[in-house]
């Protein structure tokens, strides 16, 4: 069965299709802005215009926008295909990235937040969470941090407030997403956004 794997939560963007779990194609970006304006075109680029039977997608945390525009392209491609949607949150994926590269062991996510804080969440040695994510202020995140290793884009900047840990820079790469515990998917597209989002769809307001 073809999976498309989207991942355009953070400053990066990455997609990635695999066939009866192999690795087929992929592409992997740091664009900062424009996710918009690259993602559909990346997915075109590969072997059969990326069409699958499944679509996973990052939920989030991380960019607003970003995760709109991934679930959003991941649900259209899904009724145009008729594929299954199913959605994973962000920090889950790079905590898999983690240990797929240093080996099972618990970490400590760390990704950039808004207005100055941290997406944080600790993970065990299998991959799950062991806490909810939060976003925190670099003080507080580096008091409550425990992991030997710790990942993501504000991994290096956690260790040093923290003065030890290991630091393993990562953006998350959507290659990695079969790594990812399967109870941690979800078929409720509900982006995860860590705090209160600075602004919300209609959709999102009728919810609240």
């Amino acid at each position: 069965m073809k999976t498309l794997a989207i991942d355009c939560s953070t400053e990066a963007c990455s997609i990635a299709l695999f066939d009866a779990g192999g690795l087929v194609a992929h592409d992997h970006r740091i664009l900062g802005r424009g996710h918009a304006e690259q993602l559909v075109p990346m997915i075109e680029a590969l072997p059969g215009h990326g069409r699958a039977w499944r679509i996973l997608v990052a939920l989030g945390p991380g960019s607003f926008t970003g995760i709109r525009i991934g679930i959003a392209t991941a649900r259209a491609l899904g009724l145009v295909w008729r594929s299954e949607v199913l959605g994973y949150p962000t920090l889950a994926l790079v905590a898999a990235m983690a240990i797929e590269q240093q080996g099972s062991q618990p970490v400590d996510v760390a990704m950039q937040g808004g207005h100055g804080e941290w997406f944080v969440q600790p993970f065990g040695a299998g991959g799950a969470p062991e806490k909810d994510v939060r976003s925190l202020d670099p003080e507080v995140a580096a008091r409550d941090s425990q992991a030997e290793l710790i990942a993501g884009t504000q991994a290096e900047a956690l260790v040093s407030l923290r003065g030890s840990g290991t630091a393993l820079p990562l953006h998350p790469d959507a290659r990695f997403t079969p790594h990812i515990p399967q109870a941690l998917l979800v078929s409720h597209l509900r982006p995860v956004y860590g705090r209160a989002p600075d602004a919300k769809t209609v959709a999102e307001r009728r919810q609240a």
